[in-house]
């Protein structure tokens, strides 16, 4: 214990990213769980580290302790007690009889029968709760009080074995807490053969479902495109086009968040070959000047000279004379896609969907607040985050690693 207890990593209230600490004040808010036991199932340092939290960020007011009120019950005569408890008795005489004739039907007509594993489970944890004797239900169900024990020592020594992985999960899921369970156990397969741990990812799976760790998708989308204007509109380049390099061609679009002062537009500008956000800008407004600081980041981020193919769709600040008159600046070709369909505009679409899903999840306070947890989410986004398309590889290291090999690179 003292070794264990040396070698221990002390963090400060820096060390979390902006969406863990929403994560936490979301959950404690929701009613969840309570900010003390946020703080152990997280191992969050420090005795009022998640209040310092909920108090800076929550939107609930956290100046003082929340009591509960007292709850009285009401009491009953020894009489109306008897009549009541012979009631209960008789309705489970009749549900239990109902669910032994469906029991039966599943077995004699379906072959469908209850695992062990599920009664097993089942008895354990109404012992735990005082419901149940557990000696008498096992000599009602046909299993012996022996069986049960082994099966939860069992039970109790795989979890031993497999905590080490949960601690893991949780320290990836501090940074990326929406991130798919195959893109997940890409990332900790190392960790897990380095520990000596055999664990697949089918495995991986029930062990997060057993924990309430997997990620439901969501479904969320808002039209921002304002495509019937009387502006010059371009064809679309990348229709028959395959994009075989680094920087060839880059995708953009705009998509909206909000926070308490209310909407706002993130503009994006991605590598279509890596994946990787070259340029983005918070505004308030979709202006074409906004828009127009997205594209000079990405810009001052290139790592070649290569013409490259900039497609958008035909939003009106991308046909915008500013907009067009900053690509032709920069040697840039312009492609749109063929009147209003995402689906030619799909991959940024998509990039806009990882952001939004698996990153900006929290509501914040205010633009400046969202735009740390914009510039936080990016950067995790582009060092951390594994693409299935990209052979799990980040889109940093297929952008660095193209850029190298390709003879324009810049010096």
């Amino acid at each position: 214990m003292k070794e264990s207890n040396s070698k221990r990593i002390r963090r400060t209230s820096r060390d979390y990213s902006m969406g863990f600490k929403l994560s936490v004040v979301e959950r404690v808010e929701n009613g969840e769980l309570t900010y003390k036991q946020a703080q152990k199932r997280y191992g969050i340092q420090g005795r009022s580290t998640v209040l310092v939290w909920l108090r800076k960020h929550g939107r609930l007011d956290w100046s003082k302790p929340m009591r509960l009120p007292n709850m009285t019950q009401s009491k009953e005569t020894p009489a109306q007690e008897i009549k009541r408890l012979k009631k209960e008795i008789e309705t489970l005489k009749q549900v239990n009889h109902v669910y032994g004739c469906m029991e039966e039907t599943l077995i004699k007509e379906y072959g469908i029968d209850i695992p062990k594993k599920v009664l097993f489970r089942t008895l354990c944890y109404e012992k735990a709760k005082g419901k149940i004797k557990l000696a008498s239900c096992c000599r009602c169900l046909g299993f012996s009080r022996q069986a049960v024990y082994q099966w939860k020592e069992r039970l109790d020594k795989e979890k031993l074995r497999l905590a080490p992985v949960l601690d893991v999960v949780r320290a990836w899921r501090m940074q990326m807490p929406r991130l798919g369970t195959r893109k997940l156990y890409h990332l900790i397969k190392p960790t897990l053969v380095e520990q000596g741990i055999k664990l697949g990812r089918d495995g991986l799976f029930r062990l997060l479902k057993n924990h309430h760790l997997l990620v439901r998708p969501l479904k969320v989308y808002t039209k921002t495109t304002n495509s019937k204007h009387w502006l010059k509109k371009h064809p679309n380049l990348l229709k028959k086009w395959k994009v075989t390099h680094v920087e060839e061609a880059v995708v953009s679009d705009i998509t909206y968040v909000n926070s308490d002062e209310g909407t706002h537009y993130l503009s994006l500008v991605t590598d279509a070959y890596s994946r990787k956000i070259l340029g983005y800008e918070l505004s308030d407004e979709m202006k074409a000047s906004d828009i127009t600081k997205a594209l000079k980041m990405a810009q001052a981020r290139r790592h070649t000279r290569i013409c490259t193919i900039h497609h958008s769709d035909r939003g009106l600040q991308y046909c915008s004379g500013e907009y067009q008159s900053q690509l032709i600046t920069k040697g840039w070709r312009a492609s749109m896609t063929d009147g209003y369909d995402c689906y030619q505009n799909a991959l940024a679409e998509r990039v806009n969907g990882i952001l939004k899903q698996e990153f900006l999840l929290y509501p914040c306070k205010n633009k400046a607040e969202l735009l740390s947890l914009v510039k936080e989410s990016i950067d995790i986004y582009n060092k951390l985050r594994p693409h299935l398309s990209l052979g799990m590889q980040t889109p940093n290291e297929v952008h660095e690693k193209a850029s190298r090999q390709y003879p324009l690179a810049l010096t």
